[in-house]
């Protein structure tokens, strides 16, 4: 394959040298660039005749958003994409599509759909974000996590294979590919990011408290946490769909907001969570709203196989649909409601078989539902699969 590169910078002089040792590459940036690879003094010359061209360019935010500094009191911003679409308009300009334009730069979700993917008119396109580091970029390119791959149906075809066949030259067999929509790319690549910040947010703030109450090695504690593979460092609760529940975590984060305030650290995790597990289920009961019936919800227990309440994302869920009028029976509802319901589907295995009402429309936060006898795909209802806003 011959390879161009365009934006051979912080990140891309690395990932380009990687790939220069098992590959024709030529690359390309508007500043001058000590690199062991080729490079063409003219965007053309990155781009003619070549197979695959990678484009890793800086989506920036203004200077004061970089984090050096204080940034919470700003107001939200997006990335700046002018450089990437205008880049990527140039590329397609001077190519056809026997070139596969490969985007690694980082965007949010929508992005590609709405503002970069009508740029590229005769060329074909892929994105495929990186996860690399600087000072690790080698290193990460040879051994990744994943490599994520985004087209425009999520499907596997010519160019992801050939995408795939690529990056097998060089990176470590047993590499996962991870392949979606470009939402769902983009999605792999913020979140991936935004979790790791959510991680150190929630391991400082043990260390500030361990600091506040005394007595306390955050060391022990974080220890203790990292070492749990059951349920925090492995795969458990990372399944969507209802919140939290049981008599225990959301009672312990509304205690820990107290702690906080007593201990005067400045800032409110806990009470972030919580407004973030009432939203959520308000998201839910709203979209649950909008499909007209009145409600059943199929387990009323904060999770499947056990019947306490104390705790029960349904029931949440449950609680902003009476605000706003509907009715909502729980674990069934009387023989003579015959019309047709909306069954919000909580604990699937208990109520698998279970007998709706003709006309009746399944929302399953989860989707497990079972089809059967008398629904048609569009009788259920698979909510967070991307169908549409909030």
């Amino acid at each position: 394959m011959n390879i161009g590169f365009v934006g051979v910078g912080k990140l891309g002089k690395d990932a380009a040298e990687v790939m220069a040792r098992h590959y024709d590459v030529t690359g390309y940036d508007i500043e001058g660039v000590y690199t062991s690879i080729t490079m063409a003094h003219t965007l053309e010359g990155a781009c003619i005749n070549k197979d695959i061209i990678f484009v890793a360019l800086p989506t920036p935010h203004h200077p004061d958003y970089d984090g050096r500094y204080p940034t919470s009191h700003l107001p939200p911003k997006d990335f700046d994409y002018s450089i990437v679409k205008d880049m990527i308009a140039q590329i397609d300009r001077l190519v056809s599509d026997d070139t596969l334009i490969v985007l690694i730069s980082t965007v949010l979700p929508g992005t590609v759909r709405q503002q970069i993917a009508p740029l590229v008119k005769n060329a074909r396109f892929i994105y495929n974000p990186y996860l690399i580091a600087q000072g690790t970029v080698k290193k990460d390119m040879v051994a990744p996590e994943m490599i994520i791959v985004g087209t425009k149906s999520g499907e596997w075809d010519v160019d992801v294979l050939s995408l795939v066949e690529f990056y097998k030259a060089f990176v470590k067999v047993g590499t996962r590919f991870e392949l979606g929509t470009w939402e769902e790319a983009e999605g792999i690549k913020i979140f991936y990011n935004t979790f790791i910040s959510t991680k150190l947010a929630l391991v400082n703030m043990i260390a500030d408290v361990a600091e506040g109450v005394g007595n306390m090695n955050v060391d022990v504690v974080t220890n203790a946490l990292k070492n749990s593979t059951m349920r925090i460092m492995g795969p458990r609760y990372m399944n969507a769909g209802l919140g939290d529940g049981g008599a225990c975590h959301p009672r312990d984060n509304i205690a820990l907001r107290s702690l906080a305030k007593r201990l005067n650290l400045g800032y409110d995790i806990f009470d972030a969570i919580m407004l973030a597990r009432e939203k959520q289920a308000e998201h839910m009961a709203r979209k649950i709203m909008g499909l007209g019936h009145d409600v059943c919800i199929l387990g009323k227990g904060f999770k499947p196989g056990v019947d306490q309440e104390a705790g029960s994302p349904a029931i949440l869920v449950g609680y902003y649909l009476e605000k706003w009028g509907r009715t909502v029976y729980y674990d069934g509802h009387p023989k003579e409601i015959t019309v047709p319901l909306t069954y919000v589907m909580h604990h699937h295995d208990t109520y698998r078989g279970f007998k709706f009402n003709s006309g009746s429309t399944i929302f399953d936060p989860f989707g497990k539902t079972e089809q059967q006898s008398g629904l048609t795909e569009r009788s259920i209802i698979v909510y967070n699969y991307g169908r549409g806003p909030i």
